[in-house]
């Protein structure tokens, strides 16, 4: 019995190859426009949790945190340099605010506001860019 050799074997190798090389630009993509949703997302959410928080110092300090913590996650998966930077400053400023009295919420909900419209804009610009 003789060896059928294929001249299709070498295209078809070619073709699984660009194939398995295309696949890793389109997760790059699929996490960048994974993270354009969930990032103003998070934000907009923030901004909903602390206007009801400003008499609930604790409650308002977790919600910061784990704002923070679903940022950093943000950052984590984002194939874009620039998203995954804003995540990671803005999970940093975060993550740094204290909220133990009314004057720290109040404080803490311009700063959240000023930092956050700041980090939209960032984000805006690197998903439109």
């Amino acid at each position: 019995m003789r060896l059928h050799k294929s001249r299709f074997t070498p295209l078809a190798a070619f073709a699984l190859c660009v194939v398995v090389a295309g696949c890793g630009e389109v997760n790059q993509t699929i996490d960048k426009a994974q993270a354009c949703l969930e990032a103003p997302k998070i934000i907009s959410e923030l901004g909903a949790q602390i206007a009801q928080l400003t008499n609930d110092p604790q409650a308002m300090d977790k919600a910061l945190d784990d704002a923070a913590a679903k940022l950093n996650d943000v950052a984590d998966k984002a194939a874009n340099t620039t998203i995954k930077e804003a995540s990671d400053d803005l999970a940093k400023t975060l993550s740094g605010i204290t909220v133990n009295d009314a004057n720290d919420a109040v404080d803490a909900a311009q700063k959240v506001t000023a930092e956050g419209a700041a980090y939209v804009e960032k984000v805006t610009k690197a998903c439109t860019g």
